[in-house]
C-alpha cells in the first residue's frame, strides 16, 4: 500500500464518527495479536493538558535511556505526529505498511455488532502495532476522549494520570463535571497507581474510584494538602515537591504557567514508574522537562509581529490561555483569529479570550463539524467592536498579519483543526 492510499483509507473512516464501544476495539486488538500487551505504558487522560503531560512523561523516559513510544491526539499538522518513537514521528513507509496489514482485521470486525472501526480506533491500533514491533520499553499514551469507552483504555498501564476535569464534549461525556469525572476515572486500573491534579467534585470521584480499586493515588496541587505540590519561582523556574524529594529550579520546554501542574503530574507519574522497578532519576526529570515539545501549545511561529498558535478549544483552556497571554507576552494590540467546531461552546470560549482583543477575525477550519465563520462572528461581536469573518484560515491569518504592526500580537486559536491549517 502506498502512503497516499493509506491516508485515503484512514480518511474514509472519518464518516463513521465516534463509537463508544471498547469491547469492539478489544476484539480488533485480539485479532491483531493484542499488541497493547507487549510494552509497558503510562496512560494520560483529563480535560486539558493531557497531551503536554504525555509528551513530558515521554521526554523524561527518553532522557532516562528508555526506548519510548508516544501516542497523541489530535495532531496539529500531520497525522503521523500522533505516533512517535523516541521523539520522531512514524515514517510514511511504516505508516503505509501497517495500514495495509491492518485492513483484513478491520474488515473482519466490520461485520460484528460494533460495525466498521472508526478513524481513531485505526490510528490507536496502528500505534500499538508499531510500538510492539519496534520493541519499545514504554509507551506514553494520551486518551482520545473521556476514558471509559476510549480505545486506549484497553491498556493496563504502570500508572494512570488524570490531569484535570472540566466541561468539554458534554454531548458525549455528560453535562456536569461530576458526570465527566466518572467517565475519566474509568482509566484507573485495579492496584495500579493514579496521579491527578483534579479538584472539587472531580477529585472526590477520582479519589473514591481509586480507593475502591486499590489504586495508590497522588494528588497534585498548589496547596500544602497536596501530596505533590508545585510552585513558580523566580525567572520562570519551577519547583515541585513530592513525597520522595524536592525538585527546584526546573525549566520547562513548554511555555505558560498552565504547564506547571502538567509538569508536576508527569514527575509524580515518573516516581511511580521508579517504584515499579524502572529507574528514572532526577537528572532525567530535569532534562526531560526542559526538552519536551509538542506543537500548538502557546507556540510562537514568528516575531515582529508575533504570531502565536494555541489549540485551546473549551472554556477552561481559554481561561488559562488568556492568563498566559497576559503574563507571557508584551504587545501593543492583540488581533485574535479564532475558528471553532460546532461541538464546543463559542460563548464560553470567547468570554475569556475575546475581551483581550482589539480586533477579531473569525474563520472556520476545513472540517465537517466546523462552526461557520459568520455565526462565530455574531458571537464575538458581544465582546469586541471590531469583528469580521474571513475564510479560509490561510486568508484570515494573512489578513491579520497584514494589519498587524511590529509590536502587535496575532493569536490563532479555537481548535486544533484551526491551528493545523496555519502555514509553518
Amino acid at each position: 500500500m502506498r502512503y497516499e492510499d493509506a491516508l485515503a483509507y484512514l480518511e474514509g473512516l472519518i464518516r463513521f464518527g465516534v463509537k463508544p464501544d471498547l469491547e469492539h476495539f478489544r476484539l480488533l486488538c485480539e485479532r491483531a495479536g493484542n499488541p497493547q500487551e507487549k510494552f509497558k505504558s503510562v496512560h494520560v487522560g483529563g480535560t486539558n493538558g493531557k497531551g503536554s503531560t504525555t509528551v513530558m512523561s515521554s521526554s523524561i523516559l527518553r532522557a532516562a535511556g528508555y526506548h519510548t513510544g508516544t501516542y497523541l491526539s489530535p495532531h496539529v499538522h500531520n497525522v503521523r505526529e500522533r505516533i512517535q518513537i523516541d521523539g520522531s514521528m512514524i515514517g510514511e513507509t511504516d505508516f503505509a505498511a501497517l495500514m495495509g496489514s491492518m485492513i483484513s482485521d478491520m474488515e473482519a470486525v466490520a461485520d460484528s455488532e460494533g460495525g466498521r472501526p472508526t478513524e481513531f480506533k485505526a490510528e490507536t491500533l496502528m500505534a500499538f502495532l508499531y510500538f510492539a514491533r519496534e520493541n519499545v520499553d514504554f509507551a506514553c499514551v494520551e486518551v482520545g476522549m473521556g476514558g471509559r469507552f476510549d480505545a486506549t483504555n484497553v491498556l493496563n498501564p504502570l500508572v494512570s494520570v488524570i490531569t484535570n476535569v472540566s466541561l468539554d464534549h458534554t454531548e458525549r461525556l455528560g453535562d456536569t463535571v461530576e458526570k465527566i469525572a466518572l467517565e475519566k476515572a474509568e482509566i484507573i486500573k485495579p492496584g495500579r497507581p493514579v496521579v491527578t491534579a483534579a479538584d472539587g467534585p472531580a477529585w472526590e470521584i477520582i479519589s473514591r474510584t481509586g480507593g475502591e480499586r486499590g489504586a495508590p493515588i497522588r494528588r497534585v496541587g498548589e496547596s500544602r494538602e497536596a501530596q505533590v505540590a508545585w510552585r513558580a519561582g523566580e525567572s520562570g523556574l519551577l519547583s515541585i515537591r513530592t513525597p520522595k524529594q524536592a525538585y527546584s529550579g526546573l525549566t520547562l520546554g513548554l511555555r505558560g504557567a498552565f504547564q506547571y501542574p502538567n509538569a508536576a503530574c508527569a514527575v509524580a507519574a515518573m516516581e511511580f514508574v521508579e517504584d515499579a522497578g524502572f529507574p528514572v532519576g532526577e537528572e532525567a526529570i530535569r532534562r526531560g522537562l526542559a526538552q519536551a515539545y509538542i506543537p500548538g501549545r502557546l507556540e510562537v511561529l514568528r516575531r515582529n509581529p508575533t504570531l502565536v498558535i494555541d489549540g485551546a478549544h473549551n472554556p477552561d483552556a481559554a481561561a488559562r490561555l488568556a492568563e498566559a497571554i497576559k503574563s507571557e507576552f508584551q504587545y501593543r494590540r492583540l488581533i485574535l483569529v479564532v475558528g471553532m467546531l460546532s461541538t464546543h461552546s463559542a460563548e464560553g470560549f470567547l468570554s475569556h479570550v475575546a475581551p483581550l482583543a482589539d480586533r477579531i477575525i473569525t474563520t472556520a477550519p476545513d472540517w465537517p463539524l466546523a462552526r461557520p465563520a459568520e455565526e462565530l462572528a455574531s458571537e464575538a461581536e458581544r465582546f469586541c467592536q471590531t469583528v469580521s469573518a474571513v475564510t479560509p484560515i490561510k486568508s484570515a491569518v494573512s489578513a491579520a498579519l497584514a494589519e498587524a504592526g511590529e509590536e502587535d500580537l496575532v493569536l490563532v486559536t479555537g481548535s486544533f483543526y484551526t491551528i493545523g491549517e496555519v502555514e509553518r
